[in-house]
């Protein structure tokens, strides 16, 4: 993992609850969101590889088997963003939006960080 969290380890990272986990990896979404409005692509790339092993670390100390399938889940959404070859806010939204669901205390940051959905 590279940047902030490359020595962070599981024992480390089991420390903190999921609500904080879930509002760190969010963390890592929002900077992304920010980098959408940039040409460098390369930054945005490594924004979902830090929010890639983020979750992969969350699923490693996760004991309910039905959370870290619901997490399982949502990293293939992140992956998808990562490996396309265009930016995609809309997706990057839909994917932070998802996120931020899991918890009651990350499901509060969504008006903060999200504008309202648009219509379908």
């Amino acid at each position: 993992m590279r940047g902030q969290h490359a020595s962070l380890s599981a024992q480390r990272w089991a420390c903190f609850s999921f609500d904080q986990q879930v509002l760190m990896i969010g963390n890592e979404m929002n900077r992304g969101a920010k980098l959408m409005a940039f040409t460098d692509g390369e930054r945005l790339r490594a924004s979902y590889e830090r929010i890639l092993a983020l979750v992969d670390l969350t699923v490693q100390v996760e004991e309910r088997p039905s959370r870290r399938r619901e997490l399982l889940r949502w990293r293939d959404l992140v992956a998808a963003l990562l490996i396309s070859e265009t930016a995609a806010p809309q997706a990057h939204a839909e994917a932070f939006r998802c996120l931020l669901r899991f918890t009651p205390a990350a499901s509060a940051q969504i008006p903060l960080v999200l504008s309202p959905p648009g219509p379908s």
